[in-house]
């Protein structure tokens, strides 16, 4: 398709997860028809969400009417019916829907939608506490995991490399991470260069592996 990254969207499920995912993508420009078993979830969001239908998303006649074969990308986001869960991704992959997402409750969960099609797994209550995690035991003011062993780390700056030129500090070949950006107070977040002087009550975005990126925060 021409452009992808604005094509619409389904979602299958309208729990808190589903419906925040759609709402947000809603409000984002993004074309969603939302899918519920659930009549009442259905009619408490159809003057929020425009193209919102009360159908059985285990029922292939009923997706095929639905015209969701049309669709590129698809979200399944039920998480307490595994089997719903399992049988709509089943049925989304017979449908040769190109990119799935699809919502799981734990790491066998998970498993089983990787093998039977889906191609990214979300899990959202452990990714959060996870997340969680890192932000209560240490000094970091937050933490994304982009990968399985890299993650992207807001916090301050420590000590060593304040007043110095960024390109100065040799934080790669020591540390191996590397500063991103960088907020002055009352600023926003610019790129950070080598010419970079951090100051102290700057807030800073530090990229690299994920201990790496751990021990680097704790030196603030």
């Amino acid at each position: 398709m021409a452009d992808i990254e604005n094509d619409p969207v389904v979602v299958v499920g309208l729990g808190r997860f589903g419906t925040s995912l759609a709402l947000e993508l809603a409000r984002r420009g993004t074309e969603v028809l939302a899918i519920d078993k659930r009549s009442k979830i259905v009619q408490s969001l159809s003057g929020r969400l425009t193209h919102i239908v009360a159908a059985d998303a285990t029922d292939i006649d009923t997706l095929r009417e639905l015209g969701v074969a049309e669709f590129y990308r698809a979200v399944v986001a039920i998480g307490g019916d595994l089997e719903a869960s399992i049988l709509s991704t089943a049925l989304l992959v017979e449908l040769g829907i190109d990119d799935i997402w699809t919502k799981a409750v734990s790491r066998q969960h998970a498993r089983i939608l990787e093998r039977i099609g889906a191609h990214h797994i979300v899990l959202p209550e452990q990714d959060m506490g996870e997340r969680v995690a890192h932000l209560v035991s240490g000094r970091m003011l937050d933490y994304v995991e982009v990968d399985d062993n890299f993650a992207l780390v807001k916090t301050r700056p420590p000590r060593e490399i304040v007043g110095v030129p960024l390109g100065d500090t040799r934080l790669r070949s020591k540390h191996g991470v590397t500063v991103v950006c960088v907020k002055r107070p009352d600023e926003d977040f610019t790129y950070a260069s080598a010419e970079t002087v951090l100051e102290y009550g700057d807030v800073i975005l530090v990229a690299g592996p994920i201990a790496k990126v751990e021990r680097f925060a704790e030196r603030a």
